[in-house]
C-alpha cells in the first residue's frame, strides 16, 4: 500500500485520499523475467516499475525486483522508491501481506518478538490478551488491529511467522524485513465469516491515515531525487522442525 499515501482515507494539505493509496491500482511497465546460474544455485527474477503521480504535481516511481531461489523456500522483494519530481512528496509505504484458510484456523499462533503491543482502539481493546490466537469464522467479527513496537537481531532484520502445528504435520509462514526501513508492525486481525484473514504488515506508517501521521510527526518526506530502498522476504516452513527453529530465532531477537 502506498506510494504517497496508506491506511484510512483522510484529507491532508487540502488532498483527498483513498484507503491505503494509489499503487496496488495502478499498472506495472517494463515487466521483464530472467533466470541465471550462481554456482550451483538457479535463481529466478522478475523486474518492474510502477510510477503514481499526478499532473502538474508529485511523481513517484518504484522499482521491484523479485527473486527465488529454485528449490529454496521463499521469495525476496526489493522495492526501490524514487521521488522524480521537482517537490518534497509524503512517502508511506505498508506491505500487507494476508494469509487464511485453511493455514489461518483455531490451531495456528503467530509467533513474534515484540516489546510492546497496542491496540489500535476501543474495539481492538478487548482482544489484546488473545492477538496471537484465532478462532473460527465468526459472524459479525469486527477487525481488530493491533501495532507492534518489535525486537531486531543484530543485524537490524525482524523475523516473524504465522504456524500451524496442526496442518500438514506442522506448516507454517515466516516474515523477515529490516527495521531500519520499515519501523512498524500492523496486525489486522480479521476473523468474520466469509471475510477471515490475518493481515500481516510491516510499514513506514500507522494506518491512521496520512494526515494522522502529518499530526503525529511520523510522515515520511521524499525530496526531489531521494530515493528508499525496501526488502521483504516471505517464506513457507515445513514441518515442526523447520518451525521451532524459526519460533527459536524469533525469541532468541526478543531476548536481547
Amino acid at each position: 500500500c502506498g506510494l504517497s499515501a496508506a491506511g484510512a482515507p483522510s484529507t491532508d494539505a487540502g488532498e483527498e485520499l483513498g484507503l491505503h493509496g494509489r499503487i496496488s491500482n495502478l499498472p506495472a511497465e517494463e515487466v521483464g523475467f530472467w533466470t541465471e546460474w550462481y554456482n550451483d544455485e538457479h535463481w529466478l527474477h522478475i523486474k518492474g516499475t510502477m510510477t503514481e503521480g499526478v499532473l502538474f504535481g508529485y511523481w513517484l516511481r518504484m522499482t521491484r525486483h523479485i527473486t527465488a531461489r529454485l528449490g529454496g523456500n521463499s521469495i525476496m522483494i526489493e522495492d526501490v522508491v524514487e521521488n522524480l519530481g521537482g517537490e518534497s512528496t509524503p512517502h508511506m509505504m505498508l506491505y500487507h501481506c494476508n494469509f487464511g484458510f485453511p493455514l489461518l484456523s483455531p490451531t495456528a499462533t503467530l509467533v513474534t518478538s515484540s516489546e510492546h503491543v497496542e491496540p489500535r482502539d476501543a474495539v481492538a481493546a478487548p482482544g489484546m490478551s488473545r492477538y496471537a490466537e484465532f478462532q473460527s469464522p465468526t459472524p459479525g467479527y469486527r477487525e481488530q488491529v493491533f501495532y507492534h513496537t518489535m525486537h531486531a537481531d543484530n543485524a537490524g532484520d525482524v523475523r516473524l511467522a504465522l504456524v500451524n502445528p496442526a496442518l500438514d504435520n506442522g506448516l507454517g509462514v515466516f516474515l523477515k524485513y529490516h527495521q531500519k526501513t520499515l519501523p512498524y508492525f500492523v496486525q489486522w486481525k480479521m476473523m468474520g465469516y466469509g471475510a477471515y484473514a490475518l493481515g500481516l504488515e510491516p510499514a513506514n506508517c500507522l494506518v491512521g491515515g496520512r494526515a494522522a501521521e502529518r499530526d503525529a510527526g511520523r510522515l515520511v518526506v521524499l525530496q526531489p531525487g531521494e530515493t528508499r530502498t525496501y526488502r521483504l522476504e516471505i517464506g513457507v516452513l515445513e514441518g515442526i522442525e523447520e518451525i521451532e527453529t524459526c519460533t527459536r530465532a524469533i525469541k532468541l531477537a526478543e531476548a536481547g
